[in-house]
C-alpha cells in the first residue's frame, strides 16, 4: 500500500493540494450563483489567487529556498481597480489561515513568478476556468520537476469520485504520483489509497477519447479527422480540466490529446497544464508524449518549448494514436 507520509515532498503536496481544493471548492459554492453574469470570471479568479497565494504560504513554511512557478501573478491586485478582489481573496484566505493580511497574500502569491531550474514547483491553482464556473470538473495541480522530469504530481478533483465517476455532491478526489511508486488515489478528506491503472483496450476503433467541453481548447476538425483515422467508434468523453487525465489514468477513458489550433500554430502548452496529470498517468501504466512521439521536456521554462501538442494514451493505443496523427498532418 502507498505510503506518502515517507517522503517529506509528498506529504506536503497532498496536504498542500488537499486543503486548497477544499479552499476552492469553497469559494465556487460561495461566489457561483445563477445571477452570475456570462462571460465574468470573478468566482475563478478570486480562487485563483487565494489557491496560490496558500500554496506558496505553505511552501514557504515547508520548503523555505524552494521556486514556485505558478500561473498567476499579484501585480494587478496592487493596481487601482483591484482592491475588491485582494479583499476577497484575503477573506476567504483567512478561514485557513487566521494571520493573513493583504500584503502577505501578494507576497505568497507572487512565489510563482519563481524561474524555472533544475528543481522547482509548478502549480495551476483552478485549472479549467468554465468548469469551474458551470460546477463541473475543475482541478487544483502542483507538481515537482526534477532536471526536466515531472517526479512528483497531484491532482485535486473535488467533483470526481474515485478518480472517475463525477459527483458533484460526493467526497471527490486526490490522485498522486511518485516517479517510479505509481498512481493512487484517496477522497480530499481522506482515507486509503487505491491504486490506479489504465485501461487494456489495444482496439484504435473501441478507443473511448476524451475530449474538451470548450471548442475553443482544441482544434476540432482536426480532432474530428483524427477520430475518423483511428476509426473510434464510441461517443467522446467531454470534460473540463486536468480531470480528463484523472479519467485516463483510473482506466475510464483511452486516449486524450492536445491539437494546435490552426490559428496558433506555434503554440506551446504550459508546464503547468501537464505537469501532474502526465505522470499520474504515466505512473498509472499509460504514456504521455507530445504529437510527435516525444518525451515532454519541462526543462525549457514556463512553456514546453520543445514539444509539439500532446497525446496521452493507455499506452496500448500510443503508437496507433502518434500514427494517426501523422496521417492527417496534425
Amino acid at each position: 500500500m502507498y505510503d506518502p507520509w515517507r517522503s517529506k515532498e509528498a506529504a506536503f503536496a497532498l496536504r498542500a493540494v488537499a486543503n486548497a481544493t477544499t479552499l476552492a471548492d469553497h469559494i465556487q459554492k460561495s461566489l457561483v450563483t445563477p445571477a452570475l453574469t456570462k462571460g465574468d470570471r470573478s468566482p475563478v479568479t478570486v480562487a485563483d489567487y487565494a489557491v496560490q497565494a496558500a500554496i506558496g504560504h505553505w511552501l514557504g513554511k515547508e520548503f523555505p529556498g524552494e521556486v514556485m512557478v505558478g500561473e498567476e501573478q499579484a501585480a494587478q491586485l496592487r493596481e487601482p481597480g483591484g482592491e475588491e478582489t485582494l479583499r476577497q481573496v484575503t477573506g476567504f484566505l483567512k478561514t485557513i489561515i487566521p494571520a493573513a493580511e493583504e500584503e502577505d497574500v501578494c507576497t505568497w502569491i507572487d512565489r510563482g513568478a519563481g524561474k524555472p531550474g533544475g528543481r522547482f514547483w509548478t502549480l495551476d491553482p483552478v485549472d479549467g476556468t468554465k468548469g469551474y464556473l458551470r460546477g463541473e470538473q475543475w482541478a487544483v495541480a502542483l507538481a515537482l520537476v526534477v532536471d526536466g522530469r515531472v517526479r512528483l504530481g497531484v491532482l485535486g478533483c473535488p467533483n470526481l469520485v474515485d478518480g472517475y465517476r463525477a459527483e458533484y455532491k460526493g467526497p471527490g478526489s486526490v490522485l498522486i504520483a511518485e516517479a517510479g511508486k505509481g498512481a493512487w488515489v484517496r477522497s480530499v478528506a481522506g482515507g486509503q489509497f487505491k491504486p490506479l491503472t489504465v485501461s487494456k483496450c489495444k482496439l484504435p476503433a473501441e478507443a473511448r477519447v476524451l475530449r474538451s467541453v470548450e471548442a475553443g481548447h482544441t482544434n476540432v476538425d482536426a480532432m474530428d479527422d483524427l477520430v475518423g483515422a483511428l476509426g473510434a467508434k464510441a461517443e467522446p468523453v467531454l470534460m473540463d480540466s486536468q480531470a480528463k487525465y484523472a479519467v485516463l489514468a483510473a482506466g475510464h477513458g483511452d486516449l486524450y490529446f492536445r491539437l494546435l489550433s490552426s490559428g496558433k500554430p506555434d503554440y506551446r502548452e504550459r508546464i503547468w497544464d501537464q505537469a501532474a496529470g502526465s505522470l499520474i498517468v504515466e505512473e498509472a501504466g499509460g504514456r504521455v508524449t507530445d504529437l510527435d512521439g516525444k518525451p515532454l521536456d519541462f526543462s525549457k521554462g514556463r512553456t514546453l518549448a520543445a514539444n509539439r501538442g500532446l497525446v496521452a494514451s493507455n499506452g496500448q493505443l500510443h503508437n496507433a494514436a502518434v500514427a494517426a496523427i501523422k496521417k492527417i498532418r496534425a
